[in-house]
């Protein structure tokens, strides 16, 4: 069975028109199966599906509070439901391997990666790892390097957050915040940083192994929260060709003029600007400076952004779509999605603009989400 999405105005290359879109065999086609099941989408949008390069909401599935875990598995069926209905169809997890105890240790990536066996058959979307490594986590060099080497991971994160909490030991708040996350202790926290930090010197070569094993298995890589030109030639010297986060404009402005893509946050654009106090994303995307918009925490901000980018006026939907979709799969090296053009994957979100609401998600050809509204417009 197949379908055909009828009426709507469909993203076709880089414009819109009215089209039809023939879903068969998993992917985009030129003619739908007699059999095909009509999808009436007149007065709606019909987009290629969108691509998450980083999304760890599934973060607040695990753990709604500090202290009260749930099931991986049932924290990744919440995770899939939620994706869907946003109208992501290609999700990379970003799964935090790091040093700390709790919600981001070794023994949670173990269980997430457990779970993700179970739940991934029966997953509608192309449900991807990124793993964010932690540049001190010494201890997870063999896992990482393993999921790796399997196929279990899809994109490599470097990550290097211990600096900062480093400086911030200082500070009881924010100690607290760190120490209930990993389940300890503040003094316990205090004790296992102070440890962390004393086999900073082993970090260069145990980064330069998970860079050369990623190379190998080819995996694209990319670099986090960079803060200098210098962090991102070091990052870029190991293979890291996707810029995420840069915390200053310059670094921006340097990953694109060697023609790196440049990552920032689908919540910082809709709401006005970073959380954090950095750079605001969405100039510098209508600058050409940021190519990729992912979700980062909250997953529904992913599709707002794009229409949050058409309501400043500077970027038609073709161009703000993009960075949602053809960019994000293309850095990604994902060649076969992104766009509506027959032989690529069957991945199509049909939206009502005036929300936007996604009122259907379409996984790889399969009917993947339905809304109430949408489902009265299924024949």
């Amino acid at each position: 069975m197949g379908f055909r999405i009828a009426g709507g105005t469909v993203l076709v290359g880089e414009r819109l028109a009215s089209a039809e879109i023939a879903l068969a065999n998993g992917l985009v086609a030129e003619t739908a199966p007699q059999d095909a099941r009509v999808f009436d989408a007149r007065g709606l949008l019909v987009l290629p599906g969108l691509v998450d390069l980083h999304g760890d909401a599934h973060e607040r599935a695990l753990q709604p509070r500090p202290g009260i875990g749930f099931p991986p598995a049932l924290a990744l069926r919440d995770s899939v439901a939620q994706l869907l209905a946003s109208g992501i169809t290609t999700a990379f997890l970003g799964i935090t391997l790091s040093w700390e105890p709790g919600l981001r240790s070794l023994e949670a990536w173990r269980g997430l990666m457990a779970a993700l066996d179970q739940v991934r058959p029966r997953a509608a979307l192309d449900l991807r790892v990124h793993l964010r490594f932690e540049a001190d986590n010494l201890e997870a060099m063999e896992d990482a390097l393993v999921g790796i080497a399997t196929g279990r991971v899809h994109l490599l994160g470097f990550n290097d957050h211990t600096p900062a909490i480093l400086r911030r030991m200082g500070d009881a708040k924010q100690v607290a915040k760190y120490a209930g996350r990993a389940g300890v202790s503040p003094e316990a926290y205090r004790a296992l940083i102070e440890r962390v930090a004393a086999r900073r010197p082993e970090v260069p070569a145990a980064r330069a192994r998970l860079a050369a094993a990623a190379a190998t298995a080819g995996l694209p890589m990319l670099s986090h929260d960079d803060a200098s030109l210098e962090d991102r030639a070091l990052y870029r010297g190991l293979g890291a060709r996707i810029c995420e986060f840069p915390m200053a404009e310059a670094v921006a402005e340097a990953a694109r003029a060697e023609g790196e893509a440049v990552v920032m946050g689908a919540p910082n654009v809709v709401r006005g600007g970073s959380h954090l106090g950095w750079a605001s994303a969405a100039p510098l995307a209508e600058r050409g400076l940021v190519t990729v918009l992912a979700s980062d925490y909250h997953w529904p901000a992913l599709p707002e952004a794009a229409f949050a980018m058409v309501r400043r006026g500077r970027m038609a939907l073709p161009e703000a779509w993009a960075l949602v979709s053809a960019n994000p799969a293309a850095a990604a090296g994902l060649h076969d999605r992104g766009s509506l053009l027959p032989g690529k994957r069957g991945d199509v979100v049909v939206l009502d603009p005036a929300g936007p609401e996604v009122l259907a998600s379409f996984a790889a050809g399969r009917l993947a989400h339905l809304s109430a509204a949408g489902a009265a417009r299924l024949g």
